[in-house]
């Protein structure tokens, strides 16, 4: 998957998010957990964009495990909501599902890159 696939596809994702906080209820703690799952799903494509702009492959490792660290915690927040059953289960199911394939790749890309730096 090229780096501007991966670009758009986090841009989904983000919008995915977003789509799914504005259904969250207008309550103490949905406003909460609102503000923190925005904050890091919107911040996987903000971060990975910044990825691609990495000026060495330690600074690119850097970028890409704070672009893990968003994505995980994203999918926390979507656990949450999963057991508060505020959402659809498909529409969660969907976002959970992305969220980990795009996780998935990201730890793999970080593994490569740390594998070909101890080689050199």
């Amino acid at each position: 998957m090229t780096s501007e696939e991966l670009k758009a596809r986090t841009k989904k994702f983000s919008l995915m998010v977003i789509d799914v906080v504005e259904k969250l209820p207008n309550t103490i703690s949905g406003r909460a957990i609102a503000n923190q799952i925005v904050r890091s799903g919107t911040s996987v494509g903000a971060n990975y964009r910044a990825v691609c702009r990495a000026r060495s492959d330690r600074e690119f490792i850097s970028k890409m495990s704070i672009v893990i660290e968003e994505a995980d915690e994203t999918l926390f927040w979507i656990e949450i909501l999963q057991e508060k059953k505020w959402i659809d289960y498909t529409q969660l199911n969907q976002i959970w599902k992305e969220g980990n394939e795009l996780t998935a790749i990201f730890v793999s890309t970080v593994k490569s890159m740390k594998s070909r730096l101890n080689k050199s």
